[in-house]
């Protein structure tokens, strides 16, 4: 006996394509509707025993509140996830608003149906391989690269860091202090102490380092605070 569907996707020729795939296959597809964004509307009034919603985006916030709105008002509808290979946290996400399964967009339609005949009886509808692939990046979670401007600007004061930017400025001691109403040897003492905590040598290599790393663009506030009365 066939099943009742709905197929919704932003991608009005892949909703119909599958829609068509799955009618020929004798289940009986209410709509096969375009945008996403108005899914949890349709689905409301029409009721299906199951929904493929198609996202394209599994991972960006708010992906899977249509899921949420669904299953809130029509509990008994089973809500298939139709996207692109997820993250662990986007196939946790889609199950944590109440969907019953995700399948990719690439899946061969004998994989789709075995997935609508799972989400219809209750279980779980997850391919082995999505599923593995999750584990997997779980396990062995890809490093991430190291943003070193970040990680050296948290080494600093507030006040080490606008010492930094007057020092990638050009300013010498004597500015420094004058401009922040400091000593000159305290100017002094603050110009060492971010020379040690980069880990350089020089002035220059001071502000060499900074640039490259960023970590001037993110001293942009202390930069845009300062007073800029001593320029000359």
């Amino acid at each position: 006996m066939g099943v009742r569907l709905m197929v919704v996707d932003d991608h009005r020729l892949l909703a119909e394509a599958l829609a068509s795939a799955l009618k020929l296959r004798g289940h009986r597809v209410l709509a096969a509707a375009a945008p996403a964004a108005g899914a949890a509307e349709l689905v409301i009034a029409r009721a299906p025993e199951v929904c493929l919603l198609g996202t394209a985006q599994p991972a960006q916030p708010g992906a899977f509140d249509p899921v949420a709105r669904i299953k809130r008002e029509r509990p008994q509808v089973a809500v298939l996830v139709l996207g692109p290979v997820p993250s662990p946290r986007g196939i946790a996400a889609a199950f944590a608003a109440g969907a019953s399964g995700y399948v990719r967009h690439d899946e061969r339609i004998e994989g789709v149906e075995r997935a609508i005949m799972k989400a219809r009886a209750g279980e779980a509808a997850v391919a082995p391989a999505l599923l593995q692939d999750a584990f997997g990046e779980l396990l062995h979670p890809a490093a991430q690269p190291d943003d070193e401007g970040q990680r050296l600007l948290e080494m600093l004061t507030p006040r080490e860091i606008e010492v930094l930017v007057r020092v990638a400025d050009g300013e010498d001691t004597r500015l420094i202090a004058a401009g922040m109403g400091i000593a000159a040897s305290t100017a002094r003492t603050h110009v060492q102490r971010v020379l040690m905590k980069l880990g350089v040598g020089s002035r220059l290599e001071a502000a060499a380092l900074a640039a490259r790393t960023g970590l001037l663009d993110r001293a942009g506030p202390v930069r845009e605070q300062r007073p800029r009365d001593l320029d000359s």
